[in-house]
């Protein structure tokens, strides 16, 4: 193609709201243009450069018996309704009435519709198993749209689901659809963790997710410094812990010694100054956590959470701590200083002594680590006062749950190795639904001894337009875009340096014709601009290469300029041709 008759507008200046590089350069190179809040449409370029990531991901998907379908983008909400998630979702999702006042959902997710789709299609056990995908427009109500494509409303992504008619069938394809993702994120050219991670809204059990690693990346990801063991924080496991952290020690690090009794410790109430008060590690504290959690229907009641008091409650455990048994609660809320007090408590004092006789809460947990922790100091649920020599082993009835947030320097529970955070950007999610919706939902089929049995699922995110600034927060340089090979934009771009110059117009006409007789994606740059100007374009849109027809040619030399570390190379005009298909198919 012809740079003149491309519909391309490159800008010298970001957006004021631009934060990450992704976000400004894809707007400065003329790839998307913000038409609302978390909106935008795709320019012939990033439609260019969507077209590619949905042949690589429908070439894979297809590759591995999964098949393309395509369902509606507004869902009527009776379905939502049916699988429970019509309040639980939560404001992201955005509902509606049409003119006869019926009501209907923007799919963020289409769990609900492929569940009815299959019900009405799928009725015996030879049917299975069945893999279907879309790769469709979808829609969340965010309540803080950011960072460009990274964190839209609307986005483009690939959603696919599996029905099998055993957990052994869904082990197998959930293998399958982790090596397929691995063959996706390998040919778009980008350097990638899988991590352990929580099911979320979508619920399910057996959850990964593809990390492209970023500095930027708005999810931490726990990683073992010695084995290939991987987490997003939220789900983060660890060894269990004996001992304090070596490089956290204030005090002697051994439990302080003492017979139980209650002790007057005048305004001391966080960690630290417990810590000092007695000189002890915190290791050997027990922390209160005290949280609100929202129910499903909008009431909202006093949760209570016990850690070691050197590590940190992570909310997203402590939520499934207490969704465990009836998944009811949809979120945690901070407790203030007047809850604690109506619920007959002193903050700073909480402890778990007689702490169900005084609240009759529903809900009390403790951190696995201190499973008949003994030696231990903690609240005495009186103002001043704790409690030391405090043996957990004699408490009965209490109910454990891995609750804390994992620390850099924590042992890993797989090698023993050390733990370390690193930063990733999720770029695609695989989760094993089981039969959450296909029972919600009175899916079945008959099985090999004619007995109705649920559909057993699985789910299989990944996000098209996502992908693309992820590529750039991790490829991208300070002059612009750098694409991978297989996700780019053009594959070359000549350059013609004076366009006055006969000679190099020519010459570049005629290479540029050869090229795209070969097959290559090609762009000829013979705007009637400044040499400056178009090298500027090149290194802001990010073509692979570029081709530079300059004053060079009189002698028959040209430059090659590799845009990913900008390495430029001397090329033979007689050979060009052959030495540009050869470095580009190769």
């Amino acid at each position: 193609m012809l740079f003149s008759q491309l519909f391309l507008t490159t800008l010298k200046d970001a957006p004021k709201d631009a934060i990450l590089k992704s976000h400004k350069y894809l707007v400065r190179g003329g790839f998307i243009q913000q038409m609302g809040s978390g909106i935008y449409n795709f320019l012939p370029l990033g439609k260019k450069l969507l077209d590619k990531v949905r042949y690589i991901v429908k070439e894979e998907m297809d590759s591995v018996g999964a098949q393309e379908v395509l369902m509606g983008f507004v869902t009527p909400a009776e379905l939502w309704r049916e699988s429970g998630r019509y309040e639980k979702y939560g404001d992201e999702l955005l509902r509606f009435t049409d003119r006869k006042e019926n009501e209907f959902v923007l799919g963020p997710t289409h769990e609900e519709v492929v569940t009815q789709m299959v019900k009405n299609s799928v009725k015996s056990y030879k049917q299975l198993p069945l893999h279907l995908y879309q790769i469709h427009t979808k829609f969340r109500d965010e309540m803080r749209p950011r960072f460009g494509l990274m964190r839209g409303r609307e986005f483009i992504m690939k959603d696919g689901y599996s029905f099998h008619a055993s957990s052994e069938d869904l082990d197998r394809e959930f293998d399958v659809m982790e090596q397929t993702y691995k063959r996706i994120l390998t040919r778009m050219g980008v350097t990638y963790k899988i991590v352990e991670a929580d099911s979320g809204a979508i619920g399910g059990s057996g959850s990964k997710e593809f990390m492209v690693l970023a500095p930027c990346g708005e999810d931490t990801i726990v990683v073992c410094e010695h084995c290939d063991y991987g987490a997003n924080i939220e789900v983060g496991k660890r060894a269990h812990r004996s001992a304090p952290r070596a490089h956290e020690v204030r005090y002697d690090s051994n439990a302080p010694q003492g017979d139980f009794a209650r002790f007057f410790t005048p305004n001391i109430k966080d960690m630290q100054a417990l810590s000092d008060f007695f000189k002890v590690d915190r290791f050997y504290l027990i922390k209160a956590i005290v949280k609100k959690a929202r129910h499903i229907n909008g009431s909202a009641e006093l949760v209570y959470f016990f850690v070691r008091g050197d590590d940190d409650g992570e909310e997203t455990k402590m939520l499934n701590a207490i969704n465990a048994h009836q998944a009811c609660y949809i979120a945690l809320e901070e407790a203030s200083i007047e809850d604690i007090g109506q619920a007959g408590l002193e903050a700073g004092f909480i402890g778990p002594y007689a702490l169900r006789h005084i609240t009759h809460a529903k809900h009390i947990y403790f951190d696995e680590s201190l499973k008949d922790a003994q030696h231990l100091i903690c609240g005495a649920n009186e103002k001043d006062w704790h409690f030391v020599g405090v043996n957990l082993g004699e408490f009965e009835g209490l109910v454990y749950a891995d609750l804390v947030q994992v620390k850099e320097g924590d042992l890993c529970h797989k090698c023993g190795g050390k733990l370390y955070y690193t930063k990733g950007i999720e770029v695609g999610h695989i989760f094993k639904l089981g039969t959450k919706y296909s029972y919600a939902l009175n899916a079945q089929f008959l099985d090999k001894n004619g007995k109705a049995q649920d559909f057993i699922m699985g789910c299989y995110g990944f996000g098209i337009s996502r992908i693309l600034p992820a590529i750039l927060e991790q490829k991208s340089d300070e002059l612009g875009c750098v694409w991978s090979k297989e996700v780019s934009v053009f594959d070359i771009v000549i350059i013609i340096s004076n366009i006055k110059d006969k000679a190099q117009s020519e010459f570049a006409y005629r290479i540029y014709n050869e090229l795209k007789a070969h097959g290559v994606d090609v762009l000829l740059d013979e705007r009637d601009e400044r040499f400056g100007v178009k090298m500027k374009d090149f290194e802001l849109v990010g073509f692979n290469y570029a081709l530079i027809v300059g004053k060079g040619l009189e002698n028959g030399q040209l430059e090659l300029i590799r845009r990913e570390g900008l390495v430029k190379t001397e090329l033979e005009a007689a050979n060009v041709c052959e030495r540009i298909i050869h470095l580009i198919k190769e």
